[in-house]
């Protein structure tokens, strides 16, 4: 079979700056704001011409962090504690044959610059973009699906219940994306000492923080 070469289409511009603190999947945090910038020779009217008609569309990215020499048929989902293993085409892992993400993501607006602000991403800043698709809803859609595992902790959220008062350091309009996703709980799931110090880099800041229980404490927030 002949190897089919991906090249990048676009590069998309988010406040996630390391794989810690990323949302789960796409569209849980809406306030998670991102900029996809086409690449040449696609970035010409011609290339989105149509494309503001649809609210959504699919982008199919690279894991360009999770890059290995290493095959596996399995992995673990940090949502099943990271010591069960399913199938890698049963779960979301990154480590996966070709690297391919797929994530599906709302068009806040088409700038005059052709550069595309979107909400709703999970994608870390600077990812390669092999493909933008739009999403069509009466075909992607499906009322009678179901999501395995994934649906167990779906409603799984934190509290800050101190410290908060230091996520003003951080700006308004990037506080509530903060705090959305501190509170939708980045630790895998095996993960519960609260002697433990987390940190989660967004945006040009950097936030140290421990959860006991379902408690979010945040120790320091800080200017990178």
């Amino acid at each position: 079979m002949k190897e089919h070469k991906v090249k990048s289409v676009a590069i998309i511009h988010t406040d996630f700056k390391e794989k810690f603190g990323i949302p789960r999947q796409s569209g849980r945090i809406k306030t998670a704001y991102g900029k996809i910038e086409l690449l040449k020779p696609y970035n010409n009217s011609e290339s989105i011409r149509g494309l503001e008609d649809f609210s959504h569309i699919w982008l199919i990215f690279d894991f360009s962090i999770s890059h290995t020499e290493k095959t596996s048929t399995t992995a673990r989902p940090p949502r099943l504690g990271g010591n069960k293993r399913v199938g890698v085409f049963a779960c979301r892992s990154p480590y996966r044959p070709n690297n391919l993400g797929l994530s599906s993501v709302k068009i806040e607006k088409i700038n005059d610059d052709l550069t595309i602000d979107v909400s709703g991403v999970d994608l870390l800043d600077k990812t390669p973009i092999y493909d933008i698709k739009p999403y069509i809803p009466y075909t992607d859609i499906h009322n009678d699906a179901y999501g395995s595992f994934a649906e167990e902790n779906k409603n799984h959220r934190l509290t800050i219940a101190a410290g908060e008062d230091l996520l003003k350091i951080i700006p308004e309009e990037k506080r509530e994306t903060v705090t959305d996703c501190l509170c939708d709980d980045p630790r895998p799931s095996y993960q519960d000492d609260y002697n433990r110090i987390y940190h989660m880099a967004f945006s040009s800041y950097d936030i140290h923080f421990k959860v006991k229980e379902s408690d979010i404490e945040i120790i320091s927030v800080n200017k990178i």
